[in-house]
């Protein structure tokens, strides 16, 4: 199977409201994984005329408000309008073997932590969300797989996961490619281990 991850950083938490600062997406394939650092990626900053966001988000975001404010800082080909964002992730995707459906859609599985719940809400404001490009209506989160039936009281955030996964490196980034690529790294593990066939006794 093939999935995106996709991972967005944003300035704020409403969609109607705030805008995507980073939009990153790397394609895993499940039967021939590479090297991270050999998995085809796609990274964009959105540049906006202005932008409006929250305090606590426009902090974490300072090192992006500064890539945004400064053309001389990151690759000029990184950067584009919101209404490009998704035309230019769609040629990413149909130049990695995805081809488009009957009605000339790049339809893709999306993964993410919280991906169904933030991302996907933010990516339906973008200019051709449905139209050109669309996930599945499934999503994957790998919250589920690090999850503690007995103990936890909600899903696990992204650093829980990573200490449960025995990541060297447990902090979370808050640059989208970095994260995109940690969801990758947290679900590998289950590839070879179905769980399914675990509950059944099978393995």
């Amino acid at each position: 199977m093939r999935y995106v991850s996709l991972d967005l950083e944003t300035s704020g938490s409403d969609p109607a409201r705030h805008q995507v600062l980073e939009l990153a997406a790397v394609v895993e394939d499940t039967k021939r994984p590479r090297p991270l650092a050999e998995l085809p990626a796609f990274r964009r900053l959105l540049v906006h005329p202005e932008i409006v966001g929250t305090p606590g988000a426009l902090v974490l975001n300072a090192r992006l408000l500064a890539e945004l404010a400064d053309p001389a800082l990151g690759p000029p080909a990184e950067r584009c309008t919101p209404a490009e964002v998704l035309p230019q992730l769609r040629a990413f995707l149909v130049a990695e073997g995805f081809r488009p459906d009957p009605r000339d859609r790049v339809r893709f599985i999306l993964a993410g932590k919280n991906v169904a719940v933030f991302d996907l809400l933010f990516l339906q404001q973008l200019p051709g969300w449905g139209t050109i490009v669309k996930s599945e209506p499934a999503t994957i989160d790998p919250a589920l797989l690090y999850l503690n039936w007995r103990k936890d009281s909600r899903l696990p955030s992204m650093a829980i996961a990573k200490v449960r996964a025995q990541f060297e490196d447990t902090t979370v980034a808050h640059e989208a490619l970095a994260d995109a690529l940690d969801v990758v790294r947290l679900l590998r593990p289950f590839y070879e281990f179905a769980v399914y066939k675990r509950v059944r006794g099978e393995e």
